[in-house]
């Protein structure tokens, strides 16, 4: 019964995969992002491809894991996959174009760097102009696609490893435990000590929500 189940749950998680393998397109590569809403460090991408029937143990919404169950799953992705590869939009970047338009950057870079030209393309979310190229967009694909999962997983670890290396350079605003994000710990640093190179601009109305700006007396 337990072999039964597990066999279900596997067919379940490649459901999407599947309908375009049993066709004879393999080369499908699942996109995902990590980094949109943090007040700093960059957008990161990832690109994943897996071969038909691949299926990597513990891979899931990224979100939905905590960082020692992705850390132990990021080498399995890399060891199992076709193709990874990993794009990112730097702060300067996401300050000239928007978030949005970098986040696209990001993505296309990563689709770039794969070793091999995918056949498809889907991504978690909305559709995202500017990608370049056709794509599949599902809103809470990263639960519901493998290798869009497998992607969610890849641009987590690549950040939040990146931001604990930021971590050391900059201490005091919490880094390595906020990953950017406007946290409390991250919002009373940026008080006391002002933003770095790494923070991203933000409206006066921005700030003023933040609470980093006192709004003028009447």
């Amino acid at each position: 019964m337990a072999h039964a189940r597990w066999e279900q749950r596997l067919q379940d998680l490649l459901e999407y995969e599947r309908g375009f393998w049993s066709r004879g397109i393999s080369g499908i590569a699942g996109v995902d992002e990590v980094g949109r809403g943090p007040l700093a460090g960059p957008v990161v991408a990832a690109a994943v491809v897996l071969a038909p029937g691949t299926f990597v143990q513990g891979a899931a919404d990224s979100k939905r894991l905590s960082a020692a169950v992705r850390e132990r799953v990021f080498p399995e992705v890399v060891h199992v996959a076709s193709a990874v590869a990993v794009g990112a939009a730097s702060v300067r970047e996401i300050n000239r174009l928007n978030v949005l338009e970098a986040t696209a950057l990001a993505m296309r870079r990563a689709l770039g760097r794969l070793s091999m030209i995918p056949e498809h393309v889907v991504l978690d979310g909305l559709p995202m102009r500017g990608l370049g190229r056709a794509h599949d967009a599902v809103v809470g694909g990263d639960a519901l696609i493998h290798s869009v999962a497998c992607a969610s997983i890849v641009a987590k670890v690549v950040r939040d490893r990146l931001m604990r290396r930021l971590a050391l350079r900059y201490p005091g605003y919490g880094w390595e435990r906020n990953a950017g994000y406007g946290t409390r710990d991250h919002l009373d640093a940026l008080r006391v000590l002002g933003p770095t190179a790494h923070h991203r601009e933000l409206s006066a109305n921005h700030q003023l929500d933040l609470g980093l700006l006192t709004a003028a007396p009447d």
